[in-house]
């Protein structure tokens, strides 16, 4: 469902991904995603969204986050909140749906293609908005994880949807091992 002409631009729910991927078994190499996607259109852009913890002096995300900025991705990110949830647990949150939605319908003049990483149901009204311009949109996750991590609504309104398992050959590498017990300790809403 790719067109070699195509300008092509990169939505990456940092958290959603990460969930997906980590519920599949593997890692994503980011390297791998851009060469992928940059073999399928022209991109024109790759944005990668997440909430970062600023008051901790190591986190776990940020060695990701500045490769990434480095090496040909748009940085989005915004601080986390926490909070003490109802069980007295120390809880982080930091959702970067509106973001990610604004980019998207301001850069869609530029582009043909939008390829959202993603399997939030909230994004629906963003996908629909996009395709009123006449954008194409594919939607990257996964339906064989339990639960499924995309959102059914979500799946039926995009143009495409590209199952994440199918591209671990392409982008995929086996997980690491992770360096604390927090490396998922910013975590977003998924409506999924």
């Amino acid at each position: 469902m790719f067109y070699r002409d195509e300008r092509l631009a990169l939505f990456i729910d940092g958290s959603n991904l990460y969930a997906a991927a980590k519920a599949l078994g593997f890692d994503i190499d980011y390297k791998l995603l851009r060469q992928e996607f940059m073999r399928r259109g022209k991109l024109l852009r790759a944005f990668y969204y997440t909430a970062l913890l600023e008051n901790d002096e190591y986190s776990p995300i940020r060695p990701l986050v500045d490769w990434l900025h480095y090496n040909g991705f748009t940085m989005v990110t915004k601080a986390a909140k926490e909070y003490i949830d109802s069980q007295g647990r120390r809880k982080v949150k930091g959702n970067m749906d509106i973001e990610l939605t604004v980019d998207a319908l301001e850069l869609a003049p530029h582009v043909d293609h939008v390829v959202l990483f993603s399997g939030d149901g909230d994004f629906k009204p963003l996908i629909e908005a996009l395709q009123r311009k006449g954008k194409r949109v594919s939607v990257v996750s996964t339906i064989r994880s339990q639960p499924p991590m995309i959102s059914d609504d979500l799946r039926r309104q995009a143009d495409n949807f590209i199952e994440l398992d199918e591209l671990r050959d392409v982008i995929g590498r086996p997980p690491r091992e992770p360096r604390s017990t927090d490396s998922d300790a910013v975590t977003e809403s998924s409506d999924a």
